[in-house]
């Protein structure tokens, strides 16, 4: 990522976490391009601001009545102000927060310190690749990866569409038994991820490839896996029903997020149709996360 002479940050006031994890995942969605990137800290003592870095100034009144189309109260203060030529990557990193979510707990380089001797600690600095669990979608894959684990065994895993490797970091962890192979469309993300992956400790544990879906050799094979972790978007997911169907073992499992609440009953279907059944949804922010069992 190469920072110009001039970027922008919008900044808007939320009352709670729970309006700014919505906020967070609006950005990402609202605008095209998306925000270079979007970070989320305390403002007080329950109430959180979210930065979000554009390359060009975004429409302020665009802006406001997406925000207004969320229906939740707690959401003010919107400014949009210019950024000089500065490293505000690193400066913004610096006000993300640790997240939990189940066993894991996400953290950035400047936590380190008093964070990363803890058994399920994952370190992952915000940057080129999604991925930090500040994210609903995230830290909703993160909480069902903690479930799936705690009752089930799985042998081959793969992480669909990985970001910045977080979800696979975390399989890892969970499953240390467990073949483990991360993908994604961009070989940005891959790189980084693979970087994350050395970083934390599990860089021999798991496999990184770049591919379009199941575009790939290692990815091709009936019955490769027992469970997917997809944390993409919904039109991809809905394409994806019928490749992840021959991807998975009968019995296998599926985790899909990066689909907005309205959504998913359209990637339910999809999946229904391939003969998936549901075994559990949660939503979070706005954003749901499902997982499911193929029949």
């Amino acid at each position: 990522m190469t920072v110009g002479a001039t970027q922008f940050r919008v900044m808007i006031d939320t009352a709670d976490s729970d309006a700014a994890r919505s906020v967070t995942g609006l950005l990402g969605e609202v605008f095209e391009p998306a925000p270079l990137a979007v970070t989320q800290f305390e403002n007080g003592l329950t109430a959180q601001r979210v930065d979000a870095y554009f390359e060009d100034a975004p429409d302020l009144a665009e802006l406001q009545a997406a925000l207004e189309g969320l229906g939740k109260s707690g959401i003010s203060g919107v400014r949009i102000e210019p950024v000089p030529d500065e490293n505000w990557v690193t400066l913004s990193q610096a006000a993300l927060p640790p997240v939990e979510a189940g066993r894991f707990v996400v953290h950035g380089s400047h936590d380190a310190a008093r964070i990363s001797r803890r058994l399920n600690a994952i370190l992952i600095d915000a940057g080129e690749a999604f991925g930090t669990a500040h994210h609903a979608t995230t830290q909703g894959c993160l909480e069902a990866i903690d479930r799936l684990t705690h009752a089930q065994r799985f042998d081959r895993v793969l992480d669909l569409g990985c970001g910045s490797g977080v979800l696979a970091i975390a399989a890892a962890r969970a499953m240390p038994a467990a073949h483990i192979l991360a993908s994604d469309i961009d070989a940005i993300a891959t790189d980084v991820a693979a970087k994350n992956m050395i970083a934390n400790g599990a860089g021999s544990r798991i496999g990184v490839v770049t591919a379009v879906g199941f575009d790939h050799p290692k990815l091709r094979h009936a019955q490769a896996f027992d469970l997917v972790i997809a944390n993409i978007l919904a039109r991809p997911l809905v394409r994806l029903a019928p490749h992840m169907r021959t991807a998975l073992v009968r019995g296998g499992y599926v985790i899909l997020s990066g689909l907005l609440s309205v959504q998913a009953a359209e990637v339910i279907a999809a999946y229904r149709a391939q003969g998936f059944r549901i075994a559990r949804r949660t939503d979070l922010a706005g954003w749901s996360t499902l997982t499911l069992i193929r029949g």
